[in-house]
Formats: C-alpha cells, structure tokens, sequence
C-alpha cells in the first residue's frame, strides 16, 4: 500500500465512525478475507457482505490472530470485551468504504496509472503491456481479472511507492458501475479493447454499454481505440476531444495506420503515424484477436515512452495462452499449479491463497523465477520469504540470478537453480511424489517447460473446469435460497464428469453444508482426499457397511429391510450411524412408500444406534411446468409423511425435497435443506434462468491431421462419410471411448475450429473423429477443436441427438485428463 493510515484518517476517507481503544494505530495493510492475513498488527479487516458470508462472523478468530482495527456495518453489534483491545470503525456500506480507501491511495500515486476495459483482451492486454513495461520500469497490475467493485480496490492497495507504472483492468456487468471504478482508477492513459455482446443483458442496448464503459475515462489524458470498430468510434469520437484520441486501424486516417504480414508463424506489425514515421516489430501469433490485443500494448508502451528495442524485447516473451491460473494432474499423484505467466507479488499472493485451498498433499513447493523488474530485490524477496511463512510452504525452489543470491530468507529444504535448463538437468521429477507445486515465474524463464515435465501424461483431449464459473454457479442459488438453509451438493458421478475430489474441495471451501455420491466407494476416495464436509451416499450396499463407519459416511435408508440390516449391523459394533431417510412421493424408484410407515417408525424406536439425519423426497418433474401440478400433490404428500416420522422423534432432522429445477419453480419449500445438482455445473434445466449460469466445462482435443480428399472419397467405418466433391478433413483425437457419443456420426455434430463449424463426418470412432473443415481456409494439424463450452451449448448438443445434458457431462471417459483453473 502507498501510505500508512491513522484511525483518524480512516474515520475521515470512510465517513465512520470509531468505537474502540486502540487509536493510535496506523494501518499499512488492508483485507476483506481472513485466510490472507499477512501482518495481523497493521491490518485493517473490511467485513463485506457477500453471498457466500458475511465477513463480520470472522472477528473473533481476527482478533485472536491479533488484528486490532476493524471496518464493520453500522448495524453490527459489537461484542463490548473487544472494546478493551480493538477499534471498531462503523460505517453505512463497508464496500463503497472500502473504496473510498482505495481512491485515497490511488490519489497518492503520481506516476502513470494505465486503465483497461472493453469487452474481450482487457486481462490478455494488461499481462502483455505488463511484460512488455517490465523491460525497463517497475510495473504494479491488477492480479489475474480483479476488474470489479472489490477487485479494483485490492489491485490498487497492491501499487506500492517504488512501482513507476500501474495497469488496472475494469468489467462492468450492468449501468452504474463504471462510476465507481472510475473514480478510482483515474487513469492517466486508457485503453479501450473493443465491444461485443457479453454482459448485454445488463444494459438497453450496446450504445448505453459503450457510453457506461466510457466513464472510465472521463479524466483520462489520453485514450487508444481501434477505429475499425465502427459503433464504439462513434461514441468515443462523439465524446471524447479529439486531441485525448489516439486511434488506429488497417485504414487510412487514424493515428497509426496498421498492417499485419503473416510468414512461417509469425506476424510483422508495421505503424506508420500520422507524420509518416514507420516503426516495425514481429509478434508470434497470427491470429485476428491476438493480433489487435498486442497493436494495443505496442501503441500502449510506445505512448508511455518506452523505446522501440525495449518493446520487441518484450514482444519476443509474450506467447499467445489464456491468462489464468491452472490446476493439473501431475506425476505420482502429484497436483501442479500452473501460474507460468506471472511475475509479481499481487499474483504470487492469490496463487497462493488458490493453493491454500487444495486439498492436503504431503508438501506444498513453491517453484518460482526471479520476479523481474519489481522494485528493490531485497524488499521483494522480504516480502516473499514472509508469504511463505504465511502460507507454509515446505519448500522453495528458485530459479535466476535474484533468487539465488537471496536464498537465505527460503525454508532449510529450498534449492536454487541459475537457469530453467540447470533446473531441467538436475531435477528428477520421480522425486515430486504425492506433492502439490506452485510453478509461477516470468515469461523469460519458459517456466512451461517445467510444468511440461512434470504433469501427468494423458492424450491431448483436456477437459477444463472453470472455478470461477462453478463459484458465480454456486453464488447464484445460494442468493435463490432463505438465510438459514443449508445446501447440499450433489458430487456423484465423478461430481457429473468434472472430477469430484477438485469440485468437492472447491464447493467445500466456497461454504456447502453437504455433499451427495451414489455409492460408498465414491465417498472413500473423496474422504482420502482430504474432504472433511458430511457426505449422504444414496445408493448404499450391506457389502459398504464397514465403508460408511471407517469413513464417517451417511448412508441413504429406503426399505424396512434394508433399515433393519443396518440398525443390526451398529448394534453389533456399538456405535451410532447417521442415516438419511428416502420417502417416496412419486419417483418410484427407491423410497419408504406410505404403506411402509408403520413399519418404519417401529424399526425407528427398535434401533436408536440409527440416528436420523435427515428425512427427503425427490420431484420427479420440477423441471418442467407440464408436471407442477404432480409436483405440488408430491410436496404435499411428502410434508405428511415427514410429519407422521417426526412425530416419534424426540429431535428434529433436516428436511429437504428441492433439487435445483425445485429451487428456482418452488422456493417456498426450501425446508431445512436444497440439493443442488446439474445448475452448479451451469445447466439450468428450468430454462428460466439460462442467462443467469456460467459453462463450467469446456471440452477440447486438437487436431492429429489434415487431408485433402478427392471427390467421391468416403470417410470412416463403413464408409458412412461421403465426399460428392472432394474436400478437406480433420482428424480428432477423441472418439467414443473419452465419451464422444456415436450418435454424433454422419452431422449430427459438429466441433468448433477456429470459431467456425465444424460438422462431423462418417461414424464416431473408440478413439478418433473426423469433421469436414472443406469450407475452412486455415487448419493445421495440432489446432485446438472446441467441443463443448461456452461457445456451443450442452443443451443444445444433447437435443441434436435425443439426449440431456447430465448424459453428455457424465460419460467423459476418466482418461480425459481434468484442468482446472481460475480466470
């Protein structure tokens, strides 16, 4: 942070007012969560409100840690033993105070601070400007994507005095926002990416999204646009002065005049200004979209007054990858994190807070680079040594110049390597060993290097799991359900083909109250992996009884039999089983009828080694309106039977009959308990809330080869394929066998390459596919092939072929290799 601030201040920037004894407290460090505490004596903690909690419930355990100041809501009760020994800074809003915080601090940085947004490349943008920047200055950015009402302010408390340059991206959703951000940021040169149609349903229409994304730079000297973007250059030109513009475009009459020449891999920009000077440099992409991404950074640095040598420096590093933090399977059983793009502290912070929230390995490494161009090397790598206190790591493995001189400050277990290639030579990666690695450094190193030799080998075919779509999926039904109801999460199947150790570590940390499998084998593996959260198993076997005491399962009951067998079996072994009763209301499937509860309440009073978790039905139609009537005679039905089982029970269970169709068509019988299942994987089979959820996965391969074919070839098994007038196909690395359903064959699917579609062609192979790209001007082998995700809608390819969607997400084959990460 930029400066130290009193308890006066403070009082003073949020508008509060303090309550407590300790006012002579100065605060150089702020949070709003409390795993992320670095130095509990200089920490202010800001409560938020969220979805997920509200941060005021954590004072307690803050202030054992040793905060002393905290920010809270005006409405909130203090406890008055804290009085003694903290400060209490009341406020209306703690966000909008949170804030006003961070306009504070930006108002005390003189130095360019550079402001993004647009609706695609705002994050590609500023890590490529950042890296490009960092040849010469020491550059602050926002951390991954932190372009919101709360990012923005973190990224800003992460700017400190010796940074010359600071990049902050910003994302508005909906009219309103920007305001906010604005006045932050205050950005002395903006960058607008461009415009499309994400986020649309927030405004009326693209003018008031233009004119919202505008605001950014009201105040700006200065501002670079592409001219080619015909709607957002009227608006800009329309309310801009035009000597704050900087424009380009492949046309005549911008700033710079822009050309692009591909060859052999690489592209060769040329910009030619206004005056007729001509400047030259050569990135490694050639696609459309990265293309215009870099045009920004070049024009970007060449306006900030870096040199031409400087930028095509910096140009030579940048690669053309998504920007985000990724976890992967690695080498006996390790987990790698890949963070190979990053190079600074605010990064380095939330990889490890990512890190933190993986499940238990036997070590936790941190590989990591010199940190390049960050400011004084001695306060960096003191700041460093004290994150891995913080954060526990077990070992440090550094590579560079910097790192090694400084090795000292790293745990007795820490190694240092002068070089990738040093490190690559002496390493043996049969040594990592049930391990979780953090691997973060700067481009220079070519850190994907490592992470190539130490992840797991599977086929190229990935499936990716988004988590921050999986937590805005979660947010979203947890805001849908009354404070006070528990969730579950439904995990079975593999958590619905997504890998149910990752998610169900995830969703735990994200504050779910239960977890769902089939079987008692899937609740074994979870509790192996560290999942700590009750866990209910609806498809119990008697072989599974010793399964479900050894590892604390909770299984479902739905015979008198079945009860029976059970209820003997703790007896037996003396001990207590929590169990959860199934009563059928029209499913049909497994269940204690009406007929049965008699029979059931008996058995309840016979063995009370059984104690009752839970009581629970399942609406067989919530999913469609066809059925409510059904739906509510169920409820009914199944309110009366509960109350007929509670009435001999001498506590209360958890009641609960809502899967997530139920829990947005019928909110009012949340009950005790919801069951969230397919929504939390972005399918909302309502269809009232479609815009509402994010894909969670994203299934890929890539191309093995191209053919030309002449006409009347055929393709695949039993020549099914067929080609009147020749044509051009690729060959898929995936089939049936990583759960490409056959029913694709002969058109009835089709894949994205390069944004276009692709139909498939001929019969879906165990371990291949081929599609017709006859139409497509540039495919090559080794090309990325988008088979599902945000651009080609599961719903979509499920009605293609007379399925649904769970049948599409749970059939990838467990040799598709799971990579999840944050964007």
């Amino acid at each position: 942070m930029l400066t130290s601030l009193s308890i006066a201040q403070l009082e003073e920037i949020t508008g509060g007012k303090a309550q407590g004894t300790r006012r002579d407290q100065l605060i150089s460090q702020i949070s709003i969560d409390s795993r992320q505490i670095l130095h509990a004596e200089q920490t202010l903690f800001v409560a938020l409100r969220g979805a997920k909690a509200d941060g005021a419930d954590f004072i307690p355990e803050l202030i054992e840690e040793g905060i002393r100041v905290f920010l809270v809501h005006e409405d909130w009760k203090v406890n008055e033993n804290w009085v003694d020994c903290a400060t209490f800074i009341y406020t209306k809003d703690t966000r909008q105070a949170l804030q006003h915080i961070a306009a504070f601090q930006r108002s005390n940085f003189s130095k360019p601070i550079v402001g993004i947004t647009g609706s695609n490349g705002k994050t590609i943008i500023k890590e490529w400007l950042g890296q490009v920047l960092s040849q010469r200055f020491a550059v602050a950015k926002s951390p991954k994507s932190y372009n919101s009402q709360v990012g923005v302010p973190l990224s800003i408390f992460g700017i400190q005095p010796y940074h010359q340059v600071a990049i902050l991206e910003a994302g508005v959703s909906k009219s309103g926002d920007m305001e906010t951000l604005s006045q932050m940021i205050l950005p002395d040169l903006g960058i607008f990416t461009n415009i499309g149609s994400a986020h649309e349903e927030g405004f009326s229409g693209l003018q008031q999204k233009i004119q919202e994304k505008l605001k950014l730079f009201s105040a700006s000297k200065l501002l670079i646009y592409c001219k080619d973007h015909q709607h957002l250059t009227k608006e800009i030109e329309s309310q801009i002065s035009s000597e704050k513009l900087i424009s380009w475009s492949k046309k005549p009459g911008a700033d710079f005049s822009v050309s692009w020449k591909t060859l052999e891999g690489k592209t060769r920009i040329a910009l030619m200004k206004s005056d007729l000077n001509t400047m030259t440099f050569q990135v490694p992409f050639m696609d459309q979209a990265s293309l215009e991404n870099v045009t920004h950074v070049i024009i970007a640095a060449l306006t900030l007054g870096e040199d031409i040598l400087a930028i095509q420096e910096g140009l030579n590093h940048l690669k053309p990858v998504d920007m985000r933090l990724t976890l992967k399977p690695g080498l006996n059983d390790s987990l790698l994190i890949d963070d190979t793009y990053n190079n600074d502290l605010a990064g380095l912070k939330v990889a490890l807070e990512f890190m933190s929230q993986q499940r238990p390995k036997r070590s936790k490494i941190l590989i990591i680079s010199d940190l390049l161009q960050q400011g004084l090397p001695e306060k960096i790598y003191s700041e460093v040594g004290e994150l891995i206190q913080s954060y526990g790591l077990d070992q440090i493995i550094g590579v560079g110049l910097e790192v090694k001189r400084l090795e000292n400050l790293f745990p007795e277990k820490s190694k240092t390597y002068a070089s990738t290639e040093q490190f690559l030579q002496n390493v043996d990666p049969e040594s990592f060993q049930n391990d979780l690695l953090l691997i973060t450094g700067a481009r220079s190193f070519a850190f994907e290097k490592i992470v190539n030799r130490l992840q797991q080998r599977i086929h190229g075919t990935t499936l990716e799991i988004n988590l921050n779509a999986l937590t805005h999926n979660f947010n979203f039904y947890k805001k849908q359900i009354k404070p006070g109801t528990k969730l579950m999460v439904m995990v079975k199947a593999f958590a619905y083909g997504g890998g149910a150790a990752e998610i169900a570590n995830h969703i735990q940390t994200m504050g779910a109250d239960y977890l769902a499998v089939a079987f008692s084998d899937e609740g074994v593996a979870l509790r192996k992996q560290g999942i700590r959260l009750p866990i209910m198993v609806l498809n119990p076997v008697e072989e599974s009884f010793d399964l479900l005491r050894e590892f604390d399962l909770e299984p479902v009951v739905f015979s008198p039999e079945f009860l029976k067998k059970l209820g003997l079996y703790a007896r037996h072994h003396q001990i207590q089983l929590s169990i959860h009763l199934d009563l059928d209301t029209g499913m049909h499937r497994l269940g204690f009828e009406q007929k049965h509860l008699q029979d059931l309440k008996k058995l309840i009073s016979e063995f009370p080694e059984l104690n009752i978790a839970s009581l629970y039905t399942h609406l067989v139609g919530a999913d469609e309106e066809v059925h409510h009537d059904f739906s509510i005679q169920q409820l009914d039905q199944f309110m009366s039977m509960k109350s007929e089982v509670e009435s001999i029970l001498d506590y209360k269970p958890l009641i609960h009959a809502l899967n997530s169709a139920g829990i947005i068509r019928y909110p009012d019988y949340q009950m005790d308990m919801v069951r969230l299942g397919i929504g939390l994987y972005g399918v909302e089979v309502t269809g009232k809330h479609d815009a509402s959820l994010k894909p969670v996965s994203t299934l890929k391969t890539t191309i093995s080869q191209v053919k030309e074919l002449p006409a009347g070839a055929t393709v695949g098994y039993s020549r099914k394929g067929i080609l009147p007038f020749g044509g051009k196909i690729a060959t898929l690395a995936i089939g049936y066998a990583d759960g490409y359903d056959r029913r694709f064959s002969g058109g009835n699917g089709y894949v994205l390459i390069r944004g276009k579609k692709a139909p498939v062609i001929g019969n879906v192979c165990m371990d291949m596919v081929m599609v017709d790209v006859s139409d497509f001007s540039e495919v090559k082998a080794g090309d990325e092939a988008i088979i599902y995700g945000e651009q080609i809608s599961l719903k979509e390819l499920a009605d293609q072929i007379g399925t649904i969607p769970y049948e599409l997400l749970t059939n990838i084959s467990t040799r598709v290799k799971r990579v999840y990460y944050l964007d």
